[in-house]
This record gives C-alpha cells, structure tokens and sequence, in this order.
C-alpha cells in the first residue's frame, strides 16, 4: 500500500495530489494518505467514483484515510 502524506498543504493540493495517484493504480490496489484535516471534498469525489475510504483521526490531529480503488 503506497503511503502519500499530504500534510503542510493547502487546498486543493491534497485532493488533487490523491486523485492523480488513484488514477494511476489499479482496481483493488490500496492508497493511504495522510491530511491535516478532514477531506470532505475528496469524501464526495471517492464516493462519486465508489471507491471505499476510512478515515482514522492521529494523535497529532492529522488524519489517515484509506481508500480503496474499487467500481471504475
């Protein structure tokens, strides 16, 4: 699972930096990033595509978010 840390960016670096590595990986293949908010954006567009996601909340305030390339 390829790790993107998206932290110190502003919007919509991160949601755009996300998309860009999910259109190159495959179906069922996994991204986990690391934002220093919440992606409510990104949330939509992920389910718009019908990827599946799961956000963890860090102890720093960061938060992990797990997609999964699904659908397409």
């Amino acid at each position: 699972m390829k790790i993107l840390d998206n932290r110190g960016l502003e919007p919509p670096a991160p949601m755009m930096r996300t998309l860009k590595n999910l259109d190159k990986m495959k179906k069922g293949e996994k991204l986990a990033i690391i934002n220093d908010r919440r992606p409510m954006f990104l949330y939509e567009e992920l389910d718009e595509r019908g990827y599946l996601h799961e956000t963890e909340p860090q102890e720093d305030g960061s938060f992990k978010i797990t997609i999964t390339k699904t659908g397409d």
